[in-house]
């Protein structure tokens, strides 16, 4: 009988063989157990002395009926139940055209699969480069402080999250994630994501994923074009028929599914001027903090820090004002990391997070934020946009105007002192930074959240505001500035009858996780909507 068997608890005071500890759950010899299957790894380290594994597994139990009544009646105990497969339904609506798809981040790239999975031949247009001569030109940003706008951080094959810690961690709840892991596997992401708690692929990882979900979308049948910006697009009584490319040339489209990220603010701008319809929405801003690896370990590890079955910890903190009207919280954290220079447009300097799937830099970081309305930026739809771009700008004026970075230790910070870069570490951005008082391209009201935030940040994670830590500013991309609106059940635009926003840059996703699926998602939609 194969039985899935939840929480089996291995402490690192006494490391148990997986098998031994499957047997000890239910009660049965090892010699019953076959095949188990790990479905869910997790750490609980809530006691700092005792820390435990917990595992939910499958595996096939060979006892007698008798003995398996009892095994059964263990309410982490269940009979293993066999997966339907969610195949699509197709409409009738002919396509006048193959879907076109904009943005090769992960909501395009896995929308762009699922369409060509069953045969209707999409083309996905990514304005920047392929992986592999991306790569190239951030490294060359990174190292000479050449900047390229269309080839950058946020701009290229596999979007945004290309140089990220690959986290798969959601909040969403859907079925799918077990089918869009299993591709992401096939495609060269390490197996564990499909049991840890907390997956992550790192960049080095995830760059191969991409460069191979690609390739088996061209072996489907689709097409991807690179360096194939969407200046405009061609209405016809409010469906959209073609797009035109920033070079002049003309695409046929019979739907256009729109993934274009949480930075096209050029490509926002065309689609406002074209009357889609669009809507303010919150998000946030703030620095990066930077801590050694070694002392986020101590602080959520205690004694077990550094063990080798538990790998570089992270944290989420949050902290609400008194008046519940501002809150600052950690996000995107990057256990053994580095802080990453993402702009994506001249004139401004924008930070964020990496790690590779090793997290072995030494280096915990993390963005430290606070939640902007339309109250602070405005209620026009690029009102955001052009929130983020001056302190953007104003970054960039106070790191010297070379895309350094400002950056000044917590200490000064804190006491609003004489900014100083003294501290537990040398900084990771590069190109490199410039010591400046971040007060300076940020508003008052964020800067005096994230100075209480980080004092109370330290009362749950010692150790956090350390004067030694580092401050690297700014952090602006946290998501998208706005919401390109579209009907909750059809996922169409609301003013565009064949425009389907998706993803991260529409407003409808936070992660690649959360992007796939809303890929996914828009995907299946589109197909019961229209035939092959």
């Amino acid at each position: 009988m194969k039985l899935r068997i939840n929480n089996v608890r291995i402490s690192l005071l006494k490391e148990t063989e997986i098998c031994d500890a499957v047997a000890k759950k239910i009660g049965v010899d090892c010699s019953a157990l076959n095949n188990i299957v790990i479905v869910r790894r997790a750490v609980d380290a809530r006691k700092k002395e005792d820390i435990y594994l917990n595992f939910h597994v499958q595996c096939d139990v060979d006892v007698p009926a008798k003995t398996l009544d009892r095994v059964c009646s263990n309410r982490d105990v269940s009979k293993c139940q066999k997966l339907k497969q969610d195949e699509p339904v197709f409409g009738t609506e002919k396509l006048v055209a193959p879907p076109v798809i904009v943005g090769a981040g992960p909501a395009g790239l896995y929308a762009t699969l699922e369409l060509a999975r069953y045969g209707y031949k999409p083309i996905l247009l990514e304005r920047g480069k392929p992986i592999s001569e991306r790569v190239k030109d951030v490294e060359k940003f990174w190292t000479l402080g050449e900047f390229n706008p269309e080839s950058n951080c946020q701009f290229g094959e596999g979007g945004a999250g290309t140089f990220s810690d690959g986290k798969l961690t959601t909040r969403v709840s859907d079925p799918m994630m077990a089918t869009i892991l299993k591709d992401f596997v096939d495609c060269g992401a390490p197996e564990n994501i499909l049991f840890e708690h907390k997956p992550h692929v790192g960049t080095d990882k995830l760059r191969a994923m991409v460069a191979n979900l690609t390739k088996k979308i061209g072996e489907l049948g689709g097409k991807v074009i690179y360096n194939s910006q969407v200046s405009d697009i061609v209405e016809e009584h409010g469906t959209i028929s073609r797009v035109i490319l920033k070079d002049g040339s003309i695409i046929s489209a019979g739907v256009v599914l729109l993934a274009c990220g949480h930075s096209a603010r050029d490509t926002y701008a065309m689609l406002a001027q074209r009357g889609v319809a669009i809507e303010t929405k919150n998000f946030a801003i703030g620095l990066r903090i930077e801590h050694p690896q070694e002392l986020i370990d101590k602080a959520q590890y205690g004694k077990f820090a550094g063990h080798h079955l538990l790998g570089a910890a992270d944290y989420m903190l949050v902290y609400n004002s008194p008046d519940n009207m501002r809150s600052a919280y950690t996000f995107c954290m990057c256990p053994g990391g580095q802080v990453v220079a993402a702009a994506s447009e001249q004139g401004g300097v924008v930070v964020n997070g990496m790690s590779n799937f090793q997290r072995d830099s030494g280096i915990a970081n993390s963005a430290v934020v606070v939640n902007v309305t339309a109250d602070d930026f405005g209620h026009n739809p690029l009102d955001g946009v052009e929130f983020q771009r001056k302190y953007e700008q104003l970054a960039f004026q106070l790191g010297g105007k070379n895309y350094s970075a400002p950056a000044q230790n917590v200490q000064s910070f804190l006491t609003n002192a004489v900014p100083s870069l003294n501290g537990l570490i040398s900084p990771s951005y590069r190109p490199k930074v410039t010591v400046a008082k971040l007060s300076g391209c940020l508003p008052d009201f964020v800067i005096n959240t994230l100075q209480k935030g980080i004092v109370d940040f330290d009362k749950k994670l010692h150790g956090f505001a350390d004067g030694g830590a580092l401050l690297t500013g700014v952090e602006t991309r946290t998501s998208a500035p706005l919401r390109i609106v579209r009907n909750r059940e059809t996922y169409v635009s609301i003013s565009h009858n064949n425009l389907y926003p998706c993803g991260e840059g529409a407003g409808y996703a936070g992660g690649i996780m959360s992007a796939a699926l809303d890929g996914f998602h828009v995907a299946r939609a589109i197909m019961a909507r229209y035939a092959c």
